[in-house]
C-alpha cells in the first residue's frame, strides 16, 4: 500500500470538545499562556486533538542548520552556537518550517529530556560538548506529554521550570550549558490513574476536563467520521481541507493581531472580582485569565478584550486552581462560576447579552 507516514486526523473534523480545541488554539496564538492540561477518560480524542493541532501550526523562520531552531530575527534568544557564528561574522542560513509537536515518552530519563554534557571532553579539550535532548527539539514548538501524571515528579519539575523560563540549563560538575527552550507544554492524563500535585496543576496555564459525548447524534457523527477516515485517509483529509485552511488562516491572523489587542480597567476589575469570589490562591490565575482573554479576542478578530472573552476563558483558567481539592466538586464549582458570571452580567454596563450563554461546557453534559 502506501509507504508514507500515516496522516493525522484533521483538527476541524473533531466532533464537539470545543473547550479542548479552544484551549489548544489559544496556546498556539499566545505561547506565553504556559500550556494546557487535558484531563479525560480513555478515548475522548485527547491525543488525536494534540496531534491534529500539528497540521494547523504556522510556519516559523529558523536558522537552517541549528539543532535548537533559533529564530534568525531574535539575536537575543540565540543558542551559544548561533551567537558564536554571528560573532565570527558568519551569515546564518535561513529556512522556513512548520512548528513541530515533539512527543515526550513517559519513560524518558532526565538526560534524554534536558540533554547531556560531556564532562570528559570539557576537561580534556577545554570546550563544552553538549548532546541536545527533547527540550532542545521542542524549542519554538509544542512539547506533548501523554500521561503527564505518570511522569516522574522531578522530570515534571524540570519541564515546568524550562517552560516558565524559556531556557534549559544543564549543570554537571561545575560545567554549565544553556540553550533556549521556549515551548508550549501540552499534557494529557486520565484522572482514573491518579491526579497531579496541586503545585504542578497550577503551573499549567489552562486546564480542561473532557468527558465522552452523551449526545446521540454527535456520537453517530464520531462513528461516521472515524470510519470514513480509517477507510480512506487522503479522501477524508481532502474533504476537510477547506475547513482546515480556514482555521490555519484564523490562527495565523490571531497571532499577528495579538500584540495590538488592548483592554481597559473594567476587564481587570472583572477578572480580579471573579478570582476573589471563586477563592483562588495567588495571582497566576488572574494573569492567565487576561492572557487567555486577549488571545480569544485575537482569535475572534478583535483588537479589544470584551467581558464575553473573560467569561469564555474563566473555566479553562480557573477550575484547576480552586483552593478545595480541584475537580472534586466540579459541578458545584461550575454552578458557582455561572452564578458569578450571571451576577456580573446583570450589573455590568456592557450590553453584549450573549456571553453568559456562549460558555462552552467541556465537562460533559450534566
Amino acid at each position: 500500500m502506501h509507504n508514507h507516514k500515516p496522516m493525522n486526523y484533521p483538527f476541524a473534523a473533531i466532533v464537539g470538545q470545543e473547550s479542548m480545541k479552544k484551549g489548544l488554539m489559544l496556546n498556539v496564538i499566545n505561547p506565553r499562556l504556559s500550556g494546557i492540561l487535558i484531563r479525560g477518560e480513555k478515548g475522548t480524542a485527547k491525543s488525536t486533538a494534540v496531534r491534529a493541532l500539528a497540521e494547523l501550526l504556522p510556519e516559523i523562520d529558523v536558522v537552517a542548520d541549528c539543532p535548537y531552531h533559533c529564530d534568525p530575527d531574535q539575536p537575543l534568544m540565540y543558542c551559544p552556537q548561533c551567537h558564536e557564528r554571528v560573532e565570527k561574522g558568519e551569515k546564518l542560513p535561513r529556512s522556513k518550517r512548520p512548528m513541530k509537536v515533539v512527543n515526550l515518552p513517559v519513560s524518558a530519563t532526565e538526560d534524554r529530556v534536558v540533554g547531556t554534557l560531556d564532562i570528559e571532553h570539557a576537561i580534556k579539550h577545554g570546550e563544552k560538548k553538549f548532546e541536545p535532548g527533547v527540550l532542545a527539539e521542542a524549542n519554538r514548538g509544542i512539547l506533548y506529554v501523554d500521561e503527564v501524571n505518570l511522569l516522574d515528579d522531578h522530570i515534571v519539575d524540570v519541564l515546568l521550570d524550562a517552560a516558565a523560563m524559556g531556557v534549559n540549563t544543564v549543570e554537571r560538575e561545575g560545567v554549565s550549558f544553556s540553550h533556549p527552550a521556549q515551548f508550549i507544554l501540552v499534557g494529557t492524563m486520565n484522572p482514573e490513574e491518579g491526579e497531579l500535585r496541586p503545585q504542578l496543576l497550577d503551573r499549567f496555564g489552562l486546564c480542561v476536563t473532557i468527558e465522552g459525548i452523551a449526545d446521540t447524534a454527535k456520537r453517530v457523527d464520531v462513528i461516521k467520521r472515524r470510519t470514513a477516515f480509517e477507510e480512506n485517509q487522503e479522501a477524508f483529509a481532502a474533504q476537510w481541507e477547506e475547513e482546515q485552511s480556514k482555521l490555519r488562516d484564523k490562527i495565523a491572523a490571531a497571532q499577528n493581531l495579538l500584540a495590538a489587542v488592548s483592554h481597559d480597567d473594567d476587564v481587570l476589575f472583572n477578572i480580579a472580582d471573579i478570582a476573589i469570589q471563586m477563592g483562588v490562591d495567588g495571582h497566576r490565575a488572574d494573569l492567565v485569565m487576561l492572557k487567555a482573554a486577549k488571545a480569544l479576542a485575537a482569535l475572534n478578530g478583535r483588537d479589544k478584550v470584551e467581558r464575553s472573552d473573560v467569561s469564555e476563558v474563566v473555566e479553562l483558567a480557573l477550575m484547576h486552581r480552586m483552593r478545595k481539592k480541584p475537580f472534586q466538586e466540579i459541578g458545584s464549582e461550575q454552578k458557582k462560576l455561572q452564578e458569578i458570571l450571571g451576577h456580573q452580567h446583570a450589573h455590568s454596563h456592557d450590553h453584549s447579552h450573549q456571553h453568559t450563554h456562549t460558555h462552552s461546557h467541556a465537562h460533559g453534559h450534566k
